[in-house]
């Protein structure tokens, strides 16, 4: 075949023939479109929570001056490297050279401040603004060096920096980010079409050659609908689904020659939050007395088809310090139904859960309607729009008994200590301990106080800690490049090129 094809070719050049065209497969394809279950409601992930955020954005269109690679290792970015004083005080970070942002603004010192500064600004909407707060100065002593001041050491800042709370904004589109971002990364923005698509273009002028984008344009396609996204894979309208969300459909794709689906681990941890402020759930025994009525596996089996990995406190396996603690108020009904009636509810109470409207959510609020039943809790189950409703009700009015939802954020076990936060939990030890933990340079000590954190929080139950949510991802066979897990809720597509 390959022979014919070639003289037909010379034939056609020597006789003035018009030209052969060659098979479509010769060039492979250049653009992307991409699965997600939800819509972000913003495009700047300096300035709102929802992860959704930077899984379009991160490492996409925006950067930092450090980065999370996909083993979950932190590495240079904007920085091309840092220093510590010897008293853990001061980070002297040195950026890198000719870099400019989308709109052709320079990226240099001054703009990484304005960045910085922006964050703990009062006011700042940043989602991680408290985890940032240990910044206490911000200098400037040329165009390639940014200092760092601290009010106390952090070991936990490099990786801190390498988040999508973190990337590195420029002063005159700061305030319009979140419909027309402007970053150094790959690719820019070049549509949002509202409640369907995003279109990222590759830049051409990206500051680093060998880490351009492979492709020439990355479209990010909403599909809520569970049954609605296989659809959409098995008929071309969708190249990946990378948090494929229908885990009983999952097999299917295994078995697929058109498809590659390997599954993987994310750092989204699926929690139940408890309103600790409201009786009978400031109690305790209360809290303790649920954890003991959830069956892990069981809710594991029935919301993801036995994928996924049981948690017993707010931390991954690829945390420090991590320690199994399922075994902390591990699945006994009679156990829970003792300590409910000797906490004074001998025949339960009815509690409501807020739950968002995203697979997940919906499908783990049923499984612990009917495992709480099992001890004489009554769940109300109320569905609540994400990210719009559940972000005003529950994480700002805290005006909730119950909820479910899965954190992305890598090493956000210090969550439980900020004052207000959604859990209206206090507890001055586990503050001191977490606290302890990100100040600790030394590994090995990091490591035994966040343990310790752990097993405070396995104890006390601000939350019922469920399950980590598996990556299944789904990706269209002739694709490389992907990440099979997900160290920051993203969907780095950098390294993301079409074999054939």
């Amino acid at each position: 075949m390959a022979a014919r094809t070639a003289s037909a070719l010379l034939a056609c050049l020597v006789l003035g023939l018009p030209a052969l065209a060659l098979p479509a497969s010769a060039q492979p394809r250049t653009d992307l479109v991409l699965g997600m279950i939800s819509e972000p409601p913003t495009l700047d992930p300096s300035a709102a929570a929802p992860i959704t955020i930077g899984q379009v954005v991160w490492q996409n269109l925006f950067e930092g001056l450090t980065r999370v690679d996909r083993d979950g290792a932190v590495v240079p970015q904007l920085a091309e490297s840092w220093s510590v004083s010897q008293d853990g005080l001061a980070y002297t970070f040195t950026l890198r050279e000719g870099v400019t942002f989308h709109n052709g603004q320079p990226f240099n010192a001054g703009s990484a401040r304005y960045t910085i500064e922006r964050i703990l600004a009062e006011g700042s909407t940043n989602p991680q603004r408290a985890a940032y707060a240990v910044i206490e100065a911000v200098e400037t002593p040329d165009d390639r060096t940014l200092v760092l001041r601290l009010s106390r050491p952090s070991g936990d800042l490099p990786f801190r920096l390498a988040q999508p709370a973190a990337v590195m904004v420029e002063e005159t589109s700061s305030g319009t980010n979140g419909t027309e971002p402007v970053g150094t990364g790959p690719f820019r923005f070049s549509d949002w079409r509202r409640g369907n698509e995003v279109t990222l273009t590759r830049s051409p002028d990206y500051w680093d050659e060998a880490g351009a984008a492979r492709l020439e344009q990355a479209t990010f396609r909403f599909i809520p609908d569970p049954q609605a996204a296989a659809a959409a894979l098995q008929a071309g309208d969708v190249d990946a689904f990378p948090l494929f969300p229908a885990p009983e459909l999952y097999p299917t794709f295994e078995a697929d020659e058109r498809f590659q689906a390997e599954p993987g681990l994310t750092q989204m941890k699926v929690v139940a939050g408890l309103n600790s402020e409201r009786a009978p759930l400031d109690d305790p025994r209360v809290r303790q007395a649920l954890m003991m009525a959830v069956d892990r596996q069981t809710l594991i089996e029935a919301v993801a088809s036995g994928f996924g990995l049981a948690i017993g406190s707010h931390h991954t396996p690829s945390d420090p310090g991590y320690a199994d603690l399922t075994g902390v108020h591990s699945y006994d009904p009679e156990a829970a139904r003792a300590l409910l009636a000797e906490a004074g509810y001998p025949d339960g109470f009815p509690l409501t859960i807020k739950a968002p409207q995203m697979p997940y959510a919906a499908r783990s609020a049923e499984i612990l309607q009917a495992l709480l039943a099992e001890v004489g809790v009554q769940i109300t189950i109320q569905p609540t729009e994400f990210p719009a409703s559940w972000v005003q009700q529950v994480l700002t009015e805290r005006d909730y008994e119950m909820t479910i939802i899965a954190h992305g954020e890598p090493l956000d076990i210090g969550i439980y200590a900020r004052d207000p936060y959604y859990f209206n939990y206090r507890n001055p030890a586990f503050d001191e301990t977490v606290a302890a933990a990100g100040e600790a340079v030394e590994e090995g000590e990091r490591a035994r106080l966040y343990g310790e954190a752990q097993a405070i929080l396995a104890e006390d139950v601000p939350a019922l800690f469920l399950y980590l949510q598996p990556k299944l991802s789904v990706w269209r066979a002739g694709l490389e490049g992907y990440w099979i897990d997900e160290p920051v809720p993203s969907n780095d597509l950098t390294e993301v090129r079409w074999t054939e």
